[in-house]
């Protein structure tokens, strides 16, 4: 992704290449959100980027796609999948509703505000609708983001019987209702694994 002008990035470091007047700095969050990082497990390690000029950004060789969140939006996201963002949107993390009794609950980044986020992830992201009348389910591990305003929950996807025996598929997968839309990465493989 390249950029021309101020931008926050998620990802240290991030930028690939460079040109003209940039300064890139480290960028504190206050202590509150350090403690809430470090508690959730979720959160963005920010650099900002000033100055004029050019930079691109990437990581891992993943595919990098951006979003244009308008004033009234917001868009849940997993901090994994952010590589940088305008600094006129703000983000805030939040605990996935329906999703606290698993392993701490599953938390993400809100942004709000109004202008671009660059989200990567691997492989070229499914956009899924999703209405009222048809919620849905998602692997927890391929989930990259979605509309905030979805209501959220987990959904046992088969029994425990049904495990033992040998069953396929995921046991707990994310359950997404309302209006909106939900964005999946064509991959169950998480980053920790993929490295090994």
């Amino acid at each position: 992704m390249v950029v021309r002008g101020p931008v926050e990035a998620g990802r240290v470091p991030g930028a690939v290449g460079e040109r003209g007047d940039l300064q890139f700095e480290s960028k504190g969050q206050g202590i509150g959100s350090m403690l809430k990082r470090a508690v959730t497990g979720e959160g963005l390690a920010l650099m900002s980027v000033r100055g004029r000029g050019e930079a691109w950004f990437a990581h891992q060789a993943g595919n990098c796609f951006i979003i244009d969140i308008e004033h009234g939006d917001a868009l849940t996201v997993n901090g994994r999948n952010v590589l940088c963002f305008d600094p006129t949107l703000s983000y805030e993390i939040k605990m996935v509703k329906g999703a606290g009794m698993t392993g701490g609950g599953l938390f993400n980044s809100v942004f709000t505000g109004t202008g671009k986020l660059a989200v990567v992830c691997d492989g070229h992201p499914i956009i899924i609708p999703v209405t009222a009348q048809a919620p849905v389910y998602v692997d927890t591990d391929a989930v990259v983001g979605w509309s905030a305003q979805l209501e959220t929950g987990l959904h046992r996807s088969q029994s425990v019987g049904s495990m033992i025996r040998g069953g396929s598929g995921e046991a707990v997968q994310l359950m997404l209702r309302g209006e909106g839309f939900v964005i999946v990465r064509p991959s169950e493989v998480t980053e920790t694994a993929a490295a090994h």
